[in-house]
């Protein structure tokens, strides 16, 4: 029976897992893999101390933190959760490898890239549409391609393609830009990177594999771009499934917490980073408030609620 089981190895889990431990709570950290969404940026510049940092190198030194604890007071399984059940004193927590027992539950799993739902979409999936650009992207050196968002994650994209293709056209179907000012700035200073507001992507066409897009401005004028490569970043869908009927979930299926304590409507659970209902996600948020709920949840632990 553990005091705490954490689920999710991005930097909520992480942190969540290094101050259990440091506590001396009694600890099971569960996770597919350690590093969360971050992993696949080939730089990180606003991890808080460090200047620049690539995603692996970022989780190399996630998976080395909670190692100084291991067999201390914090158990770590690299395995798949399928499902979580309660019972009156505690949560099971089902793996692919085993079952687990918490008296609590700090939640981190984070969330999925969400895929573009039009015409063309699922078709070109693997034949030009993708939503990795470190994974993919070499394929299409000296190419045009295309970047659609106009968050940090897809400047972020364009200025990774710039340094291998040929031209990089970054679609935004909004008037404005979310990603940081200082992110813009150093995008656009690349000449090799341009990019079109109010474009509204409706259609991929292409025989076998992609040629190119669809878009309408604002004025609902039809426009084409033929491009062999369209690189996918419209935001992430919450991994929240596993607590569908455990938790509140806002409409979009995010965890509602206590801003305070990062406490769910459930008593036994807590949940930190991408998965939640806070107003912003960002690496050095999802810390802080993965570092919050473990400040209640010991307390909790402390004063004999569990």
């Amino acid at each position: 029976m553990y005091d705490l089981i954490v689920i999710g190895g991005g930097p909520a889990g992480i942190s969540g897992a290094v101050y259990a431990a440091r506590k001396k709570i009694k600890t099971l950290i569960i996770a597919t893999e350690i590093g969360g969404q971050s992993i696949v940026s080939p730089g990180i510049e606003n991890w808080i101390g460090t200047l620049k940092i690539s995603g692996l190198d970022l989780a190399k030194k996630f998976e080395d933190h909670i190692k100084l604890y291991k067999n201390n007071s914090l158990d770590i399984k690299k395995e798949t959760v399928e499902e979580i059940t309660e019972e009156k004193d505690y949560l099971n927590i089902k793996t692919n490898k085993g079952s687990y027992k918490g008296k609590t539950l700090l939640y981190t799993a984070g969330s999925v890239r969400r895929k573009i739902q039009i015409p063309g979409a699922e078709k070109f999936e693997h034949k030009g549409l993708t939503y990795c650009a470190t994974c993919d992207g070499p394929v299409f050196a000296e190419m045009d391609v295309v970047v659609i968002g106009g968050g940090n994650a897809g400047f972020e994209t364009a200025l990774q393609l710039a340094e291998y293709t040929k031209s990089v056209t970054l679609l935004n179907r909004s008037s404005y830009y979310t990603a940081d000012e200082i992110t813009i700035k150093k995008t656009f200073e690349n000449e090799k990177i341009k990019g079109i507001l109010n474009a509204n992507t409706t259609e991929f066409f292409g025989d076998t594999l992609l040629e190119g897009l669809k878009f309408e401005d604002e004025n609902k004028k039809e426009h084409t771009l033929s491009t062999s490569g369209v690189f996918v970043e419209i935001g992430l869908i919450p991994s929240t499934k596993l607590l569908k009927n455990r938790v509140k979930l806002s409409e979009t299926g995010k965890i509602i917490t206590d801003p305070k304590t990062q406490r769910t409507s459930n008593n036994r659970i807590w949940a930190a980073g991408d998965c939640t209902d806070g107003l912003y996600h960002q690496n050095n948020i999802a810390a802080g408030d993965a570092v919050k709920a473990l400040e209640n949840l010991f307390f909790s632990i402390k004063k004999g609620e569990f």
